[in-house]
Protein backbone atom coordinates (compact mmCIF):
# COMPACT_ATOMS: atom_id res chain seq x y z
CA UNK A 1 0.00 0.00 0.00
CA UNK A 2 1.21 3.22 -1.11
CA UNK A 3 1.93 6.32 1.33
CA UNK A 4 -1.44 8.28 -0.16
CA UNK A 5 -3.14 5.38 0.47
CA UNK A 6 -2.53 4.41 3.74
CA UNK A 7 -2.95 7.89 4.25
CA UNK A 8 -6.29 7.59 2.88
CA UNK A 9 -7.14 4.37 4.96
CA UNK A 10 -6.07 5.90 8.45
CA UNK A 11 -8.27 9.09 7.40
CA UNK A 12 -11.02 6.78 6.81
CA UNK A 13 -11.15 4.85 9.97
CA UNK A 14 -10.78 7.91 11.93
CA UNK A 15 -13.82 9.47 10.08
CA UNK A 16 -15.76 6.11 10.60
CA UNK A 17 -15.14 6.81 14.04
CA UNK A 18 -16.26 10.31 14.54
CA UNK A 19 -19.70 10.44 15.67
CA UNK A 20 -22.35 12.10 13.22
CA UNK A 21 -25.80 12.93 13.57
CA UNK A 22 -27.93 11.39 10.50
CA UNK A 23 -31.10 11.32 9.26
CA UNK A 24 -32.07 8.14 9.80
CA UNK A 25 -30.38 5.26 12.51
CA UNK A 26 -27.71 2.98 11.17
CA UNK A 27 -26.47 0.00 12.28
CA UNK A 28 -22.59 0.59 14.26
CA UNK A 29 -20.36 -1.96 14.06
CA UNK A 30 -20.33 -2.71 17.45
CA UNK A 31 -24.25 -3.67 17.39
CA UNK A 32 -24.17 -5.67 14.13
CA UNK A 33 -25.58 -9.18 14.67
CA UNK A 34 -26.17 -12.15 12.13
CA UNK A 35 -25.74 -11.18 7.88
CA UNK A 36 -24.50 -7.13 9.18
CA UNK A 37 -22.03 -8.30 11.17
CA UNK A 38 -20.70 -11.30 8.16
CA UNK A 39 -21.21 -8.12 5.86
CA UNK A 40 -19.15 -5.30 7.95
CA UNK A 41 -16.33 -8.26 8.26
CA UNK A 42 -16.26 -9.33 4.96
CA UNK A 43 -15.42 -5.58 4.65
CA UNK A 44 -12.55 -5.36 6.77
CA UNK A 45 -10.86 -8.91 5.42
CA UNK A 46 -11.18 -7.94 1.62
CA UNK A 47 -10.95 -4.27 1.67
CA UNK A 48 -7.65 -3.97 4.07
CA UNK A 49 -9.17 -1.42 6.11
CA UNK A 50 -10.54 -1.87 10.20
CA UNK A 51 -13.15 0.67 9.58
CA UNK A 52 -16.44 0.45 8.29
CA UNK A 53 -17.44 3.36 5.93
CA UNK A 54 -20.52 5.01 6.62
CA UNK A 55 -22.13 4.73 3.19
CA UNK A 56 -22.34 1.04 3.70
CA UNK A 57 -23.76 1.40 7.10
CA UNK A 58 -26.41 3.24 5.05
CA UNK A 59 -27.28 -0.20 3.31
CA UNK A 60 -27.14 -2.14 6.85
CA UNK A 61 -31.23 -1.98 7.49
CA UNK A 62 -31.24 -4.22 4.18
CA UNK A 63 -28.60 -6.94 4.73
CA UNK A 64 -29.44 -8.52 0.90
CA UNK A 65 -28.40 -4.91 -0.60
CA UNK A 66 -25.39 -4.33 1.75
CA UNK A 67 -24.26 -7.67 0.27
CA UNK A 68 -24.79 -6.34 -3.24
CA UNK A 69 -23.01 -3.50 -2.46
CA UNK A 70 -20.36 -4.76 -0.97
CA UNK A 71 -19.73 -6.91 -4.26
CA UNK A 72 -20.40 -3.71 -6.86
CA UNK A 73 -17.65 -1.75 -5.00
CA UNK A 74 -15.37 -4.93 -4.95
CA UNK A 75 -15.97 -5.85 -8.55
CA UNK A 76 -16.54 -2.39 -10.35
CA UNK A 77 -14.51 0.45 -8.40
CA UNK A 78 -12.24 -0.53 -6.34
CA UNK A 79 -10.56 -2.96 -8.51
CA UNK A 80 -8.60 -3.03 -12.21
CA UNK A 81 -11.02 -3.10 -15.20
CA UNK A 82 -11.35 -2.67 -18.56
CA UNK A 83 -11.15 1.30 -17.29
CA UNK A 84 -7.93 1.45 -14.49
CA UNK A 85 -8.85 2.42 -11.17
CA UNK A 86 -7.43 6.34 -12.04
CA UNK A 87 -10.05 6.61 -14.62
CA UNK A 88 -12.48 5.17 -12.62
CA UNK A 89 -11.77 7.34 -9.73
CA UNK A 90 -11.81 10.18 -12.00
CA UNK A 91 -15.36 9.64 -13.07
CA UNK A 92 -16.60 8.64 -9.73
CA UNK A 93 -15.03 11.64 -8.41
CA UNK A 94 -16.44 14.11 -11.10
CA UNK A 95 -20.17 12.47 -11.00
CA UNK A 96 -19.95 13.56 -6.96
CA UNK A 97 -19.16 16.96 -7.57
CA UNK A 98 -22.31 16.79 -10.25
CA UNK A 99 -24.46 15.45 -7.91
CA UNK A 100 -23.33 17.93 -4.79
CA UNK A 101 -22.22 14.93 -2.74
CA UNK A 102 -19.71 16.71 -0.53
CA UNK A 103 -19.37 13.22 1.35
CA UNK A 104 -18.23 10.77 -2.00
CA UNK A 105 -16.41 14.09 -3.40
CA UNK A 106 -13.79 14.45 -0.75
CA UNK A 107 -13.83 10.11 -0.22
CA UNK A 108 -13.02 9.54 -3.91
CA UNK A 109 -10.62 12.51 -4.36
CA UNK A 110 -8.76 10.96 -1.55
CA UNK A 111 -9.00 8.05 -3.58
CA UNK A 112 -7.92 9.71 -6.97
CA UNK A 113 -4.62 11.21 -4.91
CA UNK A 114 -3.87 7.61 -4.55
CA UNK A 115 -3.86 6.82 -7.69
CA UNK A 116 -1.71 9.21 -8.69
CA UNK A 117 -3.72 12.02 -9.09
CA UNK A 118 -1.59 15.33 -7.82
CA UNK A 119 -3.58 18.47 -6.94
CA UNK A 120 -3.95 20.38 -10.36
CA UNK A 121 -5.73 17.27 -11.77
CA UNK A 122 -7.78 16.89 -8.68
CA UNK A 123 -8.43 20.24 -8.23
CA UNK A 124 -9.85 20.52 -12.30
CA UNK A 125 -12.34 17.56 -11.78
CA UNK A 126 -13.80 18.94 -8.65
CA UNK A 127 -14.01 22.06 -10.27
CA UNK A 128 -15.28 20.39 -12.97
CA UNK A 129 -12.92 22.06 -15.68
CA UNK A 130 -12.36 19.93 -18.32
CA UNK A 131 -11.10 21.58 -20.59
CA UNK A 132 -7.44 21.45 -17.87
CA UNK A 133 -3.96 20.71 -19.04
CA UNK A 134 -4.20 18.24 -16.35
CA UNK A 135 -6.99 16.40 -18.69
CA UNK A 136 -5.94 14.88 -21.29
CA UNK A 137 -8.36 14.64 -24.35
CA UNK A 138 -9.22 11.24 -24.40
CA UNK A 139 -9.81 11.16 -20.62
CA UNK A 140 -12.12 14.82 -21.15
CA UNK A 141 -14.61 12.99 -24.05
CA UNK A 142 -15.03 9.82 -21.31
CA UNK A 143 -15.77 12.33 -18.81
CA UNK A 144 -18.27 14.29 -20.56
CA UNK A 145 -19.74 11.71 -21.34
CA UNK A 146 -20.17 10.78 -17.52
CA UNK A 147 -21.55 14.46 -17.38
CA UNK A 148 -24.50 13.49 -19.75
CA UNK A 149 -25.00 9.77 -18.38
CA UNK A 150 -25.39 11.82 -15.07
CA UNK A 151 -27.46 14.85 -15.69
CA UNK A 152 -28.99 13.71 -19.16
CA UNK A 153 -28.57 9.88 -19.89
CA UNK A 154 -32.20 9.93 -21.71
CA UNK A 155 -30.43 12.22 -24.33
CA UNK A 156 -27.53 9.97 -25.18
CA UNK A 157 -26.82 8.87 -28.65
CA UNK A 158 -25.46 6.58 -30.95
CA UNK A 159 -23.24 9.85 -32.33
CA UNK A 160 -21.87 9.81 -28.32
CA UNK A 161 -20.66 6.23 -28.49
CA UNK A 162 -18.73 7.26 -32.29
CA UNK A 163 -17.32 10.02 -31.00
CA UNK A 164 -16.26 8.08 -27.35
CA UNK A 165 -14.96 5.17 -30.12
CA UNK A 166 -13.17 7.87 -32.31
CA UNK A 167 -11.66 9.36 -28.99
CA UNK A 168 -9.79 6.06 -28.70
CA UNK A 169 -12.70 4.12 -25.98
CA UNK A 170 -14.06 0.91 -27.23
CA UNK A 171 -17.28 -0.79 -26.29
CA UNK A 172 -16.72 -2.21 -23.08
CA UNK A 173 -15.01 0.74 -21.76
CA UNK A 174 -17.73 3.23 -22.65
CA UNK A 175 -19.86 0.69 -20.62
CA UNK A 176 -17.70 0.39 -17.40
CA UNK A 177 -18.18 4.23 -17.34
CA UNK A 178 -21.79 3.74 -17.50
CA UNK A 179 -21.81 1.54 -14.76
CA UNK A 180 -19.75 3.50 -12.78
CA UNK A 181 -21.59 7.00 -13.55
CA UNK A 182 -24.68 5.00 -12.55
CA UNK A 183 -23.10 3.43 -9.85
CA UNK A 184 -22.92 7.29 -7.87
CA UNK A 185 -26.12 8.07 -9.10
CA UNK A 186 -27.24 5.67 -6.44
CA UNK A 187 -24.30 6.20 -3.76
CA UNK A 188 -24.24 10.21 -4.01
CA UNK A 189 -27.91 10.58 -3.64
CA UNK A 190 -27.92 8.01 -0.15
CA UNK A 191 -24.93 9.83 1.21
CA UNK A 192 -27.01 12.88 0.86
CA UNK A 193 -30.47 11.72 2.02
CA UNK A 194 -28.56 9.70 4.90
CA UNK A 195 -26.89 13.07 5.31
CA UNK A 196 -23.73 12.25 5.39
CA UNK A 197 -20.78 14.72 5.86
CA UNK A 198 -17.53 15.32 4.46
CA UNK A 199 -14.61 13.42 5.76
CA UNK A 200 -12.22 16.19 5.05
CA UNK A 201 -9.86 13.21 3.69
CA UNK A 202 -7.89 15.45 1.63
CA UNK A 203 -7.10 17.65 3.89
CA UNK A 204 -5.58 14.67 6.04
CA UNK A 205 -3.74 13.47 2.88
CA UNK A 206 -1.99 16.51 2.51
CA UNK A 207 -1.40 17.52 6.72
CA UNK A 208 -0.12 13.55 7.19
CA UNK A 209 2.63 12.83 4.32
CA UNK A 210 2.77 16.06 1.39
CA UNK A 211 6.67 15.37 0.73
CA UNK A 212 6.51 12.08 0.95
CA UNK A 213 3.22 12.12 -1.62
CA UNK A 214 4.85 15.27 -3.72
CA UNK A 215 7.58 12.63 -4.55
CA UNK A 216 5.60 9.45 -5.52
CA UNK A 217 3.47 10.98 -8.26
CA UNK A 218 6.34 12.64 -10.15
CA UNK A 219 8.49 9.45 -9.77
Amino acid sequence: MSTSEQAVASGLGQAARRPVQLHLPVVEEADATGEVAEAYQYFRENFGRTAVPRILKCFSSSPAMLRIILQLGSTLVFAEGVLGRRMKEMIATYVSSLNKCSYCLDSHAASLCSQGGDEALIHAVVAGDLSDASISTRENSLLEFARKVTIESHEVADADILNLRASGWNENQIAECIHVAAMFACFNRVANAFGLPSQDLLKQIHETAPSQHESEIHS
